[in-house]
């Protein structure tokens, strides 16, 4: 079979490699239908982990998120997945049998679907579940550690929709910011409310105000750089800013810790992969269901910007929106 392969110097290529016809236990065939190239598909290319490591797949396969028809199952797989239609990411639950998703048929653990109701199109799905874990997880993280608002920064993009969702469902308040005003347009016409610019010059005093009326102490800050900065003073007493995107990471960021130390405020990482409910495996699996329930919703699908297939992965690779749409190789 066809599929996008990673070299020693880190570099793509495409190759012929053997196509998988009996299932390890625990695992699952999917017939691929489309993946989506996500910004960490980039970034880790030339950055290890967060552990200093590399990923490793079987045969080489890069790619981690995707969409498709589960062909086979394995030893130990609920039956309820064989012929589903599913969206992937393959991370949430890694061994040494899974391939990448960039190829004709990937092999991932079953932990790694999320079962998509037969009337939905697989590859309007084929970035968004590792995004749904994110903002799912970070809410419940966020509520453990004593916060009931959040700010979501990249309001507009992927994380940014999902988070629309999940806190209107879950009755969480939320304040979302954008950096531009079709942005802001695109959101107050869906009916997201809390939208703010962050090029408006009295930005700071408006987020100030709003985050101490809905007690939006949690940050999720899916872009780094410069807007931390911007934030910080105007954040509540107690406020946490969890850094889990690495869109504008390397750039720098400038603030005052008096502001840090007066307000209480705390920096951390936060990753998806070193959550509870990823960790916990029944955790996992109820997440998994209760997003399986909701997953319909227009707002968590895909942003697919251009479609390629996979011969022309150099193309995709270079291919950027400014409105977060995605690269989305096809495959059929």
């Amino acid at each position: 079979m066809k599929a996008i392969c990673y070299t020693d110097d880190r570099s793509l290529e495409v190759r012929e490699v053997p196509t998988l016809t009996e299932p390890a236990a625990g695992h699952v065939l999917v017939d691929m239908e489309a993946a989506s190239i996500m910004h960490g598909d980039k970034f880790f290319l030339t950055h290890p982990l967060p552990n200093g490591t590399w990923a490793t797949a079987l045969h080489d396969i890069y790619g981690t998120n995707g969409a498709g028809t589960i062909a086979a199952i394995g030893e130990g797989v609920p039956e309820r997945y064989l012929g589903r239609k599913v969206a992937i990411c393959k991370a949430l639950k890694p061994s040494a049998e899974t391939t990448g998703v960039w190829c004709e048929r990937a092999q991932v653990r079953y932990e790694s679907c999320l079962i998509l109701p037969d009337d939905l199109q697989a590859r309007d799905y084929s970035g968004s579940f590792a995004h749904i874990m994110t903002i799912l997880s970070f809410l419940v993280q966020a509520k453990a550690e004593g916060h009931r608002g959040i700010i979501v920064t990249a309001g507009s993009g992927a994380t940014g929709l999902i988070a629309a969702s999940l806190t209107r469902r879950l009755g969480v308040p939320a304040i979302f910011l954008v950096r531009s005003e079709a942005s802001r347009d695109d959101l107050v016409g869906r009916g997201i409310e809390n939208v703010l610019l962050t090029t408006e010059a009295d930005f700071p005093q408006k987020l100030q105000d709003l985050a101490a009326r809905l007690d939006a102490t949690a940050v999720f800050d899916a872009v780094g750089g410069e807007l931390i900065g911007d934030m910080i003073p105007a954040l509540p007493n107690g406020g946490t800013i969890y850094v889990a995107g690495i869109m504008n990471a390397l750039a720098p960021t400038t603030f005052s810790t008096m502001h840090v130390v007066e307000k209480n405020l705390t920096i951390k990482r936060f990753s998806l992969l070193e959550t509870e409910t990823v960790l916990d495996p029944e955790k996992l699996d109820a997440a998994t269901r209760e997003v399986e329930a909701l997953v319909d919703d227009p707002l968590l699908r895909t942003k697919i910007g251009k479609e390629f297939p996979l011969d022309q992965i150099d193309e995709a690779m270079k291919y950027n929106s400014s409105s977060w749409a995605r690269a989305v190789l096809v495959v059929r």
